[in-house]
């Protein structure tokens, strides 16, 4: 019984979430990185995304992708792919990623430079972005 009550609630809850963030994402203004950039691996994408991924997909691809590519696959002179066993769980935790969004974190394993904190993400946001890219990873073998 209490299950049938907290799931429709909990759906509720993403769905205004993600209609929320979707309108702070939009009222954003990101530079593009220069054309012809390339991305660094190719990423298997799953059929289908666990809910707090799904969010994290939408998120990432409003804040992340612009640096990171589609996917996480990184860009070849902009940034990094996090589809890489370098962030695999075991040597850089959800800690990491979220100090990293939050506060930047100085270039330590790519010739890439610093990466600067990305504004406007809240703790939920960057949870959401943690899940699609640990979904990722798993998918590609990185666990």
């Amino acid at each position: 019984m209490r299950t049938t009550v907290l799931f429709p609630l909990l759906i509720a809850a993403l769905g205004v979430g993600t209609w929320t963030y979707m309108q702070r994402a939009n009222a954003d203004t990101v530079t593009a990185p220069a054309s012809g950039v390339t991305t660094m691996v190719t990423v298997s994408v799953p059929d289908s995304f666990a809910p707090l991924a799904e969010m994290g997909k939408i998120a990432f691809d409003a804040k992340c992708a612009i640096c990171h590519g589609e996917n996480a696959a990184g860009q070849k002179g902009v940034a990094p792919p996090l589809v890489h066993k370098i962030y695999e769980p075991s040597h850089h935790g959800d800690f990491s990623f979220e100090r990293a969004a939050m506060l930047g974190v100085r270039a330590h394993h790519w010739p890439f430079g610093d990466m600067p904190p990305v504004e406007g993400l809240t703790k939920a946001d960057i949870k959401s972005i943690i899940a699609y890219i640990r979904a990722l990873q798993r998918e590609n073998g990185i666990s």
